[in-house]
Protein backbone atom coordinates (compact mmCIF):
# COMPACT_ATOMS: atom_id res chain seq x y z
CA UNK A 1 0.00 0.00 0.00
CA UNK A 2 1.08 3.56 -0.74
CA UNK A 3 0.08 6.35 1.64
CA UNK A 4 -0.02 9.78 0.00
CA UNK A 5 -0.51 13.12 1.75
CA UNK A 6 -2.39 15.73 -0.31
CA UNK A 7 -2.36 19.37 0.81
CA UNK A 8 -2.99 22.78 -0.73
CA UNK A 9 -3.25 26.49 -0.09
CA UNK A 10 -0.80 26.84 2.78
CA UNK A 11 -0.05 30.47 1.77
CA UNK A 12 3.26 30.72 3.62
CA UNK A 13 1.78 29.67 6.96
CA UNK A 14 3.68 26.43 7.40
CA UNK A 15 3.07 25.28 10.98
CA UNK A 16 0.08 23.10 10.11
CA UNK A 17 2.00 21.40 7.29
CA UNK A 18 4.76 20.34 9.68
CA UNK A 19 2.17 19.27 12.24
CA UNK A 20 0.49 17.06 9.62
CA UNK A 21 3.87 15.57 8.65
CA UNK A 22 4.45 14.61 12.29
CA UNK A 23 0.96 13.07 12.52
CA UNK A 24 1.02 11.12 9.26
CA UNK A 25 4.59 9.97 8.62
CA UNK A 26 5.76 7.64 7.22
CA UNK A 27 4.47 8.68 3.80
CA UNK A 28 5.08 7.34 0.31
CA UNK A 29 4.46 10.68 -1.38
CA UNK A 30 3.25 14.24 -0.93
CA UNK A 31 1.16 16.22 -3.40
CA UNK A 32 0.82 19.97 -2.85
CA UNK A 33 -1.72 21.65 -5.13
CA UNK A 34 -0.23 25.13 -4.97
CA UNK A 35 -0.29 28.47 -3.21
CA UNK A 36 2.82 27.87 -1.12
CA UNK A 37 3.87 31.53 -1.30
CA UNK A 38 7.54 30.68 -0.95
CA UNK A 39 7.53 27.53 1.20
CA UNK A 40 7.94 24.91 -1.52
CA UNK A 41 11.70 24.50 -0.97
CA UNK A 42 11.33 24.01 2.77
CA UNK A 43 8.49 21.55 2.24
CA UNK A 44 10.56 19.48 -0.18
CA UNK A 45 13.46 19.37 2.29
CA UNK A 46 11.18 18.31 5.15
CA UNK A 47 9.68 15.44 3.15
CA UNK A 48 11.25 12.00 3.36
CA UNK A 49 9.45 10.76 0.25
CA UNK A 50 8.76 11.77 -3.37
CA UNK A 51 7.00 15.12 -3.76
CA UNK A 52 4.70 16.37 -6.52
CA UNK A 53 4.26 20.14 -6.28
CA UNK A 54 2.50 22.60 -8.61
CA UNK A 55 2.38 26.39 -8.47
CA UNK A 56 -0.85 28.17 -7.60
CA UNK A 57 -2.24 31.54 -8.60
CA UNK A 58 -0.40 33.22 -5.69
CA UNK A 59 2.99 31.62 -6.41
CA UNK A 60 4.13 34.54 -8.55
CA UNK A 61 7.87 33.91 -8.40
CA UNK A 62 7.86 30.12 -8.25
CA UNK A 63 9.73 27.99 -10.75
CA UNK A 64 7.27 25.15 -10.21
CA UNK A 65 5.18 23.93 -13.12
CA UNK A 66 1.51 24.95 -13.16
CA UNK A 67 0.43 21.41 -14.05
CA UNK A 68 1.95 17.96 -13.59
CA UNK A 69 1.19 14.54 -15.00
CA UNK A 70 2.72 11.61 -13.15
CA UNK A 71 2.09 8.06 -11.99
CA UNK A 72 1.85 6.66 -8.47
CA UNK A 73 1.45 2.93 -7.83
CA UNK A 74 0.14 2.32 -11.36
CA UNK A 75 -2.41 5.16 -11.22
CA UNK A 76 -2.20 8.03 -13.71
CA UNK A 77 -2.39 11.43 -12.01
CA UNK A 78 -2.98 15.04 -13.00
CA UNK A 79 -2.27 17.87 -10.53
CA UNK A 80 -2.95 21.57 -10.94
CA UNK A 81 -4.02 24.41 -8.67
CA UNK A 82 -7.40 24.57 -10.37
CA UNK A 83 -7.99 28.27 -10.95
CA UNK A 84 -7.65 27.90 -14.74
CA UNK A 85 -10.43 25.30 -14.63
CA UNK A 86 -12.90 27.39 -12.61
CA UNK A 87 -13.05 24.84 -9.78
CA UNK A 88 -14.81 27.32 -7.51
CA UNK A 89 -17.81 27.13 -9.88
CA UNK A 90 -17.98 23.39 -10.67
CA UNK A 91 -15.72 20.43 -11.37
CA UNK A 92 -16.70 19.60 -14.96
CA UNK A 93 -13.83 21.55 -16.59
CA UNK A 94 -11.12 19.98 -14.46
CA UNK A 95 -12.66 16.53 -14.83
CA UNK A 96 -12.75 16.92 -18.64
CA UNK A 97 -9.10 18.07 -18.66
CA UNK A 98 -8.06 15.13 -16.52
CA UNK A 99 -9.88 12.70 -18.80
CA UNK A 100 -8.25 14.30 -21.86
CA UNK A 101 -4.86 13.71 -20.24
CA UNK A 102 -5.70 10.09 -19.42
CA UNK A 103 -5.70 10.70 -15.66
CA UNK A 104 -7.55 8.53 -13.20
CA UNK A 105 -6.68 10.70 -10.18
CA UNK A 106 -7.10 14.49 -10.39
CA UNK A 107 -5.68 16.75 -7.67
CA UNK A 108 -6.43 20.46 -7.29
CA UNK A 109 -6.86 23.22 -4.73
CA UNK A 110 -7.79 26.90 -5.04
CA UNK A 111 -11.29 26.85 -3.51
CA UNK A 112 -10.02 26.12 0.04
CA UNK A 113 -12.90 23.63 0.38
CA UNK A 114 -12.25 19.87 0.55
CA UNK A 115 -13.64 17.58 -2.15
CA UNK A 116 -13.15 13.83 -2.51
CA UNK A 117 -15.28 11.88 -4.93
CA UNK A 118 -15.30 9.14 -7.49
CA UNK A 119 -17.10 10.41 -10.58
CA UNK A 120 -17.53 7.57 -13.10
CA UNK A 121 -14.14 6.07 -12.24
CA UNK A 122 -12.36 9.45 -12.23
CA UNK A 123 -11.26 10.51 -8.76
CA UNK A 124 -11.39 14.23 -7.91
CA UNK A 125 -9.44 15.36 -4.86
CA UNK A 126 -9.14 18.81 -3.30
CA UNK A 127 -7.66 18.66 0.21
CA UNK A 128 -9.01 22.09 1.17
CA UNK A 129 -6.63 24.48 2.91
CA UNK A 130 -4.28 23.97 5.84
CA UNK A 131 -4.14 27.73 6.46
CA UNK A 132 -7.34 29.45 5.34
CA UNK A 133 -10.21 26.94 5.23
CA UNK A 134 -13.49 28.16 3.74
CA UNK A 135 -15.82 25.20 4.31
CA UNK A 136 -18.42 25.13 7.07
CA UNK A 137 -16.64 24.94 10.42
CA UNK A 138 -13.46 26.41 8.86
CA UNK A 139 -11.12 23.70 10.16
CA UNK A 140 -7.77 23.25 8.40
CA UNK A 141 -7.96 20.14 6.22
CA UNK A 142 -5.83 17.70 4.25
CA UNK A 143 -6.37 14.40 2.49
CA UNK A 144 -4.80 10.99 2.98
CA UNK A 145 -4.94 8.80 -0.10
CA UNK A 146 -4.30 5.06 0.21
CA UNK A 147 -3.40 3.16 -2.94
CA UNK A 148 -3.66 -0.54 -2.20
CA UNK A 149 -1.52 -3.14 -3.95
CA UNK A 150 -4.79 -4.67 -5.21
CA UNK A 151 -5.59 -1.42 -7.06
CA UNK A 152 -8.24 -0.31 -4.56
CA UNK A 153 -8.30 3.43 -3.86
CA UNK A 154 -9.43 4.75 -0.48
CA UNK A 155 -9.17 8.20 1.04
CA UNK A 156 -9.98 10.26 4.08
CA UNK A 157 -10.31 14.01 4.49
CA UNK A 158 -8.80 14.88 7.85
CA UNK A 159 -9.10 18.02 9.95
CA UNK A 160 -6.81 19.66 12.48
Amino acid sequence: MKKILVVSDTHGHDDNFYRVLDLEEPLDGIIHCGDFEGSEGRFALAADCPVYFVAGNNDFFSDLKRELEFEIAGHSCFATHGHHYLVSMDLENIKAEGIARGAELIFFGHSHKPVARNSDGIYLFNPGSLSYPRQEGRRPSYLILNLEDSGEITWEIKYL
